[in-house]
């Protein structure tokens, strides 16, 4: 990160605040992210098979995401509420896990972003909750921005795996001599 890079949403006495995008032209602005729900292999053969007892798990999980897109700037204490344009979740079952990603597009002062990083998040979320009397045991994560066009700061692609993203900020903070917490005696599984 850029040392002249400043965070945008606290002001000059570091409180936080709504940054004031009346000033922007409106752009077509769209956002992709994507999110992953890693199971067991029997909850993606039940999913894929349709065998989930409370129903379609990625039709719900789709229109949840959807949904969430829309109400982002309700969940999200500084994020801009506006108008979208489009928005298109798809999902890849894998035998262990399942991705979801989602597509944002608007017309607007600001980007969608959180937008579909919500959208991603709470699709997972659905297919947790459609699944958890199956299986308890599923982790959710890895929700990112991929790519993201329009807007001052221009185009972005994501330009390393997750995995390689997690790596370099562990190697940075043991460089800088970060020490974990999370070894700190709790019992964390109760």
């Amino acid at each position: 990160m850029s040392v002249e890079k400043h965070l945008t949403h606290l002001d000059p006495m570091g409180r936080a605040r709504m940054v004031d995008v009346t000033p922007k032209e409106p752009s077509h602005r769209r956002a992709v992210a994507r999110g992953r729900i890693h199971m067991a292999p029997e909850t993606s053969d039940l999913i894929i098979g349709g065998l989930v007892s409370k129903g379609d798990v990625l039709a719900v999980a789709r229109v949840a995401g959807i949904q969430a897109a829309k109400r982002a700037s309700d969940l999200i204490p500084l994020c801009h509420p506006l108008m979208v344009g489009g928005i298109f979740i798809n999902f890849h079952v894998d035998e262990t896990f399942v991705e979801v990603e989602s597509h944002v597009e608007t017309f607007d002062r600001t980007g969608v972003e959180m937008e579909a990083m919500t959208a991603c998040s709470v699709a997972a979320l659905t297919i947790y909750d459609m699944c958890k009397s199956v299986d308890k045991t599923m982790v959710i994560g890895a929700v990112a921005l991929w790519e993201k066009t329009g807007g001052k700061s221009g185009p972005y692609k994501r330009p390393e795996s997750i995995e390689e993203t997690i790596e370099r900020y562990e190697t940075v903070a043991r460089e800088r001599g970060f020490i974990s917490h999370t070894n700190d005696g709790i019992d964390h599984a109760e």
